[in-house]
């Protein structure tokens, strides 16, 4: 596998992409080639702090940094040489098979979906973000890459992530629900329910309306919805999260008993038990399904074990030959001449 990795991007760049990138070269068989893509000058004395350079790890110099702050399409267009921009490049162009960036989401999105095109049959790409609940791991998509979509896009978000599912996350027969206000059919939008008659004809393991409460409770392997709704469920969930770990640190703190309560439960391990089920990075990031060729984006604080997850997932989608699968699902349930 050939993998291009932004090594600008990302709060902690290029410092924790590269070193999660020599990780991956070291611990990860059957890599060819990762191409880090920045900065040379400042690449390189990364690498020097990791003793050799492992022979697989080749870097290609981008003078521009798309930055958190630019405007995406402003930023391709004036920032031609960007790290975002070369690595995608490389995909292109045939040299790499997947591209990993924690930069910006707004810039890889507009990349990839410029650059590399939709597969055939897809009208837009999705952000598959990968959350925990009580009973296992599931796939909310999409989480921000399509805003405005048609009642068949969500039908086609449905197959690519009831795919990535399969290989990915290793279910056999995943359940597909549509994120409404209501389970039952009659309940939400126009929208939804031209969504939830079309879902109902496809071959998919399609379970009906879910609700936001159903996600974390383990009742889908995939939950689908429009980007806009997918993202502020993702940055709600987020931020629940952030809140209920400061809340726990405050209570814990509170007095002299609830401390030593506290010093038992992480010497017993409890704490690194719950962390490692809600942990994101292990996860590597987000895929944006849809694009030709792989493309994981990573969180903007994403630390060398997320980027070393990224590249993992990266190669098991090109070796389990995802986006070929895709295509055949979404022709099975469309036919082979779809198109919106």
């Amino acid at each position: 596998m050939r993998i291009a990795i932004d090594a600008m991007g990302g709060d902690f760049a290029p410092q924790e992409i590269v070193k999660g990138a020599v990780e991956a070269a070291r611990d990860l068989p059957g890599i060819d080639r990762l191409f880090l893509v920045g900065d040379e000058a400042a690449i390189r004395a990364e690498l020097a702090k990791h003793g050799e350079t492992p022979e697989c790890i080749e870097i290609r110099h981008a003078s521009q940094v798309i930055e958190m702050a630019d405007s995406p399409a402003l930023a391709l267009r004036r920032k031609k040489d960007s790290s975002i921009m070369q690595a995608v490049n490389l995909v292109k162009e045939g040299e790499a098979g997947a591209i990993f960036s924690a930069g910006s989401t707004g810039a890889a999105v507009a990349a990839c979906t410029l650059r590399l095109r939709t597969l055939d049959n897809v009208n837009r790409p999705a952000i598959a973000t990968v959350l925990p609940s009580i009973e296992h791991p599931f796939i909310l998509l999409d989480a921000g890459a399509t805003t405005d979509c048609t009642a068949a896009m969500l039908v086609e978000f449905a197959a690519m992530g009831d795919i990535y599912a399969k290989k990915i996350l290793n279910v056999e027969n995943p359940t597909v629900g549509l994120l409404s206000i209501g389970g039952e059919a009659a309940k939400g939008s126009k929208f939804t329910k031209e969504a939830f008659q079309l879902l109902e004809k496809s071959p998919l393991n399609f379970i009906g309306n879910v609700e936001s409460h159903d996600l974390f409770e383990g009742k889908v392997d995939v939950a689908v919805c429009d980007g806009f709704v997918g993202n502020v469920v993702l940055k709600t969930s987020e931020s629940v999260s952030h809140a209920m770990s400061q809340w726990l640190k405050e209570s814990f703190a509170s007095s002299a008993i609830r401390k030593v309560g506290a010093g038992i439960l992480k010497a017993s391990g409890a704490f690194k038990e719950i962390k490692e089920k809600v942990d994101p990075e292990a996860y590597g990031g987000a895929p944006l399904l849809g694009v030709k060729g792989v493309c994981i984006i990573g969180h903007g604080s994403s630390s060398s074990y997320a980027v070393y997850n990224a590249i993992r997932v990266a190669g098991t989608a090109i070796d389990q030959r995802l986006n070929h699968l895709i295509e055949e699902e979404i022709n099975e349930i469309f036919g082979s001449e779809h198109s919106e």
